[in-house]
């Protein structure tokens, strides 16, 4: 822009040129705008990503008792397609693992109590009530998956009903989730206590909250 084009201007034409020559550019630091819109001088001067130059690289250290070994062996020369035998000697030339989760369902033990008719007497003889049988259908380590899950994962008794459904089939209700934490307590008073008793001696205690929805509303935990 020439002299004579900046005497032409209007005073607030040129406070607004003055404030826009101090105003900072925008970037993809400074505003929503994507960083492909960034100059290209100030990319290149930007750091790479990924490992530094020099970095050794690392890779996963093989199983050293793989709970199943398949050998694959060739069948037949690849040069002249002779049968090759079983018994050869053969060498490892590479080793590929292969890692999954097992398939994890629920055991489900089912009790049957039987009456017989007795044939001297003709007396009815139900078998006696097997134990437990009046207490709750869910085993310790389910008690221990669902505490671990709600207590050290934060789950919601939502996302916690769905994270058993999807992972292992179990479909519980809330209320139900409910009384499994709820026994599970007792497994923790010991040291529930012990932790109490700790928390109260120290010099300098320190707290924290998080959000939880109670009913419906927002409460603090």
């Amino acid at each position: 822009m020439s002299r004579s084009d900046l005497e032409r201007l209007s005073r607030e034409e040129l406070i607004e040129l003055v404030l826009k020559l101090h105003r900072p550019e925008k970037t993809s630091r400074t505003s929503s705008k994507p960083p492909a819109s960034d100059r290209k001088e100030r990319r290149e001067k930007a750091r790479p990503g990924g490992a530094k130059p020099g970095h050794e690289g690392h890779k996963r250290a093989l199983t050293t008792d793989p709970d199943q070994v398949m050998e694959h062996r060739p069948a037949s020369c690849s040069a002249c397609g002779a049968p090759l035998p079983t018994d050869l000697p053969a060498e490892v030339i590479s080793v590929h693992e292969r890692i999954d989760l097992p398939l994890v369902r629920p055991l489900v033990e089912q009790h049957r109590r039987l009456c017989v008719t007795c044939p001297a007497c003709r007396t009815r003889v139900a078998a006696p009530r097997p134990t437990g049988a009046d207490a709750t259908p869910f085993g310790p380590r389910l008690h221990a998956v669902t505490t671990y899950l709600k207590t050290f994962q934060a789950l919601s008794y939502e996302r916690l009903q769905a994270a058993l459904s999807d992972l292992f089939g179990l479909r519980l209700s809330q209320g139900g989730l409910m009384n499994v934490l709820r026994r599970a307590q007792h497994c923790f008073a010991e040291g529930r206590d012990a932790a109490l008793a700790r928390l109260r001696q120290a010099p300098v205690g320190a707290s924290d909250e998080t959000g939880v929805r109670t009913e419906g509303a927002n409460s603090f935990h």
